[in-house]
């Protein structure tokens, strides 16, 4: 028995319409580096809302603490060593508060096989976390964080790359 090319085509196209919704929620709920502004390093701290662990990468809601502020210490922190060359000093002394005023921010930390080789504990809701990052579109766009450092339960841990 042949198949006619006519309907061959048919069954893909809407196998392909089928699996579109998936897709384009994927697509949209991931970002490449390249999105976000990895020249003005953000800092944020407050308690997860929501976390979702998965790949691609780990997300979580951050509800912003009401008072917002740098810490005294925060360029003094000791960072950890990751494989890929990240100068975490520089980032720690030109972190920034977020201009735009949203009290909720999605967090992509690294995948989940990263967050697992760092042995981050894992975060729940409520759990009290901080994070320096980059934000999404120069904060022109979505309240979103790309995050380079997290820092929970007095220990802070790299997301570019594995541990050192």
């Amino acid at each position: 028995m042949t198949t006619c090319p006519v309907s061959r085509r048919r069954v893909l196209a809407a196998g392909s319409a089928a699996l579109w919704p998936w897709w384009a929620g994927s697509a949209r709920a991931h970002h490449g580096w390249s999105s976000f502004d990895q020249t003005r390093p953000l800092y944020l701290e407050g308690r997860a809302a929501t976390v979702q662990w998965r790949n691609p990468h780990v997300e979580l809601v951050l509800e912003l603490a009401g008072d917002l502020q740098l810490p005294a210490d925060l360029k003094q922190r000791v960072l950890p060593r990751q494989t890929a060359p990240v100068d975490g000093p520089a980032l720690l002394a030109a972190a920034q508060l977020p201009t735009r005023r949203d009290k909720r921010w999605t967090i992509e930390l690294a995948p989940l096989t990263r967050v697992q080789a760092w042995q981050v504990p894992e975060i729940q809701p409520g759990t009290p976390l901080a994070v320096l990052g980059f934000g999404f579109d120069g904060e022109k766009g979505e309240p979103v964080l790309r995050a380079e450092y997290v820092f929970v339960g007095g220990k802070a841990y790299g997301m570019r790359s594995s541990p050192a």
